[in-house]
């Protein structure tokens, strides 16, 4: 699954992503759906941009827009089984076209109390059941309350779902579980002012993850290209040109 070096299944738009695709669920590890090769990179893309507007918390400028999406092995969604919910099936992936205000986000961070409302997000997913892939559409619009810069409460406010009975059944139970009872709560919000407060600054502050690698990239540019431009002092050197002679 995800490479060591952007673990986003176990932080970072994993956090957000699970709020809007219903979180996790429990299971036994099955591979039925492999992670194409262009969805980290586009995860990876999406979750610089909103650490770039967490840690710069400038009003001003775009909103984050993020086509997205995220594949979940089987043993990966776990969580439930001790709650009461089961996930009887294999692996997932949703896409999202996920949409989140700068402002909100600032707001969030920077104001004593305030209330993200994430528009309403059709979540198109695919998971493996009884060895065939199912098509899976829900619609939701969560909501989450910060208090003091920090996440304090989050509901999925899941709005319709369409597909499977089994699958619609399991995960409106989810969704209900999760809002009325808050079964996982205490984990997703644990998550999320980790991701904010924490991974964010880790990989993409000033002394961050990327920031020191750009700095020995351009160190070993810089080593190599002194290393060119400095002659070779063990080379032979050049033969001596002969005198010119004149005749007699």
């Amino acid at each position: 699954m995800p490479k060591p070096a952007f673990r986003a299944h176990k932080s970072g738009l994993r956090t957000i992503f699970a709020s809007v695709l219903l979180a996790s669920l429990a299971a036994n590890p099955v591979v039925a759906l492999d992670e194409p090769p262009d969805e980290m990179p586009a995860l990876k893309a999406c979750e610089k941009r909103l650490c770039t507007m967490v840690l710069d918390k400038e009003p001003t400028g775009s909103d984050l827009q993020c086509d997205v999406q995220k594949t979940w092995a089987k043993s990966s969604l776990e969580g439930g089984k001790d709650k009461g919910v089961s996930w009887g099936f294999g692996d997932a992936r949703c896409s999202v076209d996920l949409k989140l205000e700068r402002k909100d986000i600032v707001a969030a961070l920077t104001k004593p109390k305030h209330t993200v409302r994430i528009p309403a997000h059709e979540v198109n997913c695919i998971l493996e059941r009884e060895g065939e892939i199912k098509p899976v559409k829900a619609k939701l619009a969560p909501k989450l309350t910060f208090k003091d810069g920090k996440a304090d409460k989050v509901w999925i406010n899941l709005e319709s779902i369409d597909g499977p009975d089994d699958v619609k059944s399991t995960i409106w139970t989810a969704a209900k579980l999760e809002d009325n009872l808050g079964i996982f709560h205490r984990p997703m919000i644990k998550s999320i002012n980790k991701f904010l407060y924490r991974q964010c600054a880790k990989r993409y502050g000033p002394d961050g993850e990327e920031a020191t690698a750009e700095k020995e990239k351009k160190d070993k540019t810089k080593v190599a290209s002194e290393k060119r431009a400095k002659p070779d002092k063990t080379a032979d050197p050049p033969p001596k040109a002969k005198a010119a002679t004149t005749g007699p």
